[in-house]
Parts: structure tokens; C-alpha cells; sequence
């Protein structure tokens, strides 16, 4: 891979990790139309090591909220009246939220690797998880009181890490809008479920990018280079850390229609682009 090549993925994952329209589909898509194997292992592990530049900014963007999630975990293990502090729940609920995600990406691995990497698959999964975020969007707008961070159940954490094993499964679903929509439908505002998606999704893009550098050191080596993944991976951490910023703002006044509508563009867009022969699948 050249320079230019890794620079425009490092710009297509910063920007598009942590919004609801699917980092994984996009990176597969520019993969293709720049001329890589998005089915080869190399590229593959690319596509995965370089989320951790994102997933960096989100720890950077979040330190002081993860800082106290982790002490207030740490002192309701030491302590029954810590346990009362909802930091203490929201840390256990990282935990097991994250342990869905884990353990689909390992049981589907190869499956996730090889034939699900397609843009047939792409394409339907960005159409079809927009009917599922327009539904629970529209949910929290007509809903009067929502639920906000102190009101995380163990419960609801679980009940978003299932829905986060989604997106590694269906390239498109996007880990974020999953995780967001099932925020949403479980009752919690626009800003917080957009606040639990990237907490919940730091553990599990962490492990995942950390072992395929590891699994698939060679794999990368041989094929797109470390020069190239390491400059994706700078790139991706600079651009999420603005785009995180200006999601969060963005959600605080505004739904999540705009997102919905251009995930069903691309999606047509793509199908047009397959139907048409004009690339392949």
C-alpha cells in the first residue's frame, strides 16, 4: 500500500469510526475502489489495527470520564457503600457489554474475514440497520422523561453489547449505530446512548485491533507494509478526536435522520455500482 492509499483509510476511519454509518463498510468500500483484495488477510488486519488511532482519541477525548469509572469500580469491589455509585454499575456494565462482541468475533472469525467481507453484504446491511435506527430514533423523540447515564442497568449493558456483536458479524450494520440504536430503544437520550456506544465500544476495538497486529503481524508485513498501517493509524487518531467532538454536539440538538438518510444513499449507491458491473462484490 502507498502513503496516499493509507492516508485516505486513516482519514475514512477517523471520520467515520464513532458515527453510526458504519466505519468498517466505508473502509471495505474505498478498499476496493483503490484497488485492494478486501477479501486477503492482509487487508483485513489492516482494516482492524488501524481503529486502535481511533479508539485512542476516544480515550483521550474521555480520560477524566473513564479515570472515575475505573476508581468508582475499584472501590465497590473494596466496599458495599461504593456500590451504590452509578459509575460502579456502568463499569461492571463495559465489562460484560463487551464480552458479546468478543466472543462472536472469535467464533465468527474466519467467517468474519473471508465471506462476510462483501459488498453485497455491505450494501444490504447499511440499507437494512437504517430502518433499525430510524424506528428507535423516533422512539426517543416522542419519549418525555429518558433515561440518562446514572440510570445504567447491568441489564441494558448487556443488552447493548449483544447488539454491538452485530456489526463485526454484518460489515455495514456499524458497531456505533447499533449500539446507539439500542440505546435509543432502551430508553436513554441522544447524547448519553451515543456516550455508551463509545464506551462500550473501547474494550472491544482495543482487543480486536490489538490482536490482529499480533495474529497477523506477518500477514501485514508481507502484504500492505507496517509503514503504511502505523501512518493510517496517526491519521485515524487525529481526525476521530475532532470527529468525536463534533458528534457529541451534534447529537445534542439534532436526531439522527441526517446519518439515516446518507447511510440509505450509499447504500443505493453501492448497489447501483454492483448491479451495473461497474465493480465487483
Amino acid at each position: 500500500m502507498n502513503w496516499l492509499h493509507a492516508v485516505i483509510l486513516g482519514i475514512v476511519e477517523g471520520i467515520t469510526e464513532f458515527l453510526p454509518v458504519s466505519s468498517t463498510g466505508h473502509l471495505t468500500i474505498i478498499e476496493k475502489l483503490l484497488g485492494h483484495d478486501i477479501e486477503g488477510r492482509g487487508i483485513t488486519a489492516f482494516t482492524a489495527v488501524i481503529q486502535i488511532g481511533a479508539i485512542l482519541a476516544a480515550v483521550l477525548f474521555f480520560r477524566k470520564d473513564i479515570v472515575r469509572i475505573v476508581i468508582a469500580w475499584f472501590r465497590g469491589l473494596a466496599g458495599a457503600e461504593a456500590r451504590r455509585d452509578p459509575d460502579y454499575t456502568l463499569g461492571w456494565g463495559i465489562i460484560l457489554g463487551s464480552i458479546p462482541v468478543a466472543v462472536v468475533g472469535l467464533a465468527f472469525r474466519d467467517l468474519i474475514e473471508g465471506g462476510l467481507r462483501n459488498l453485497w453484504v455491505v450494501a444490504i446491511a447499511l440499507l437494512v440497520w437504517s430502518a433499525a435506527m430510524w424506528a428507535a430514533d423516533r422512539m426517543a423523540a416522542l419519549r418525555a422523561d429518558p433515561k440518562e447515564m446514572q440510570d445504567i442497568s447491568i441489564r441494558d449493558a448487556l443488552i447493548i453489547g449483544g447488539f454491538q456483536a452485530l456489526s463485526p458479524l454484518f460489515p455495514g450494520v456499524s458497531r456505533s449505530g447499533a449500539t446507539i440504536s439500542a440505546g435509543l430503544a432502551l430508553g436513554y437520550d441522544r447524547v448519553t446512548s451515543t456516550r455508551l456506544s463509545f464506551f462500550m465500544g473501547i474494550p472491544a476495538l482495543v482487543a480486536a485491533g490489538a490482536m490482529q497486529a499480533v495474529t497477523s503481524f506477518d500477514d501485514i508485513s508481507e502484504t500492505v507494509g507496517w509503514v503504511p498501517t502505523i501512518i493510517a493509524t496517526v491519521v485515524s487518531f487525529v481526525v476521530a478526536y475532532a470527529a468525536i467532538a463534533w458528534l457529541l454536539r451534534f447529537v445534542s440538538k439534532n436526531s439522527f435522520t441526517s446519518f439515516i438518510v446518507y447511510r440509505i444513499i450509499v447504500a443505493l449507491v453501492l448497489m447501483g455500482l454492483l448491479a451495473g458491473g461497474v465493480i465487483s462484490a
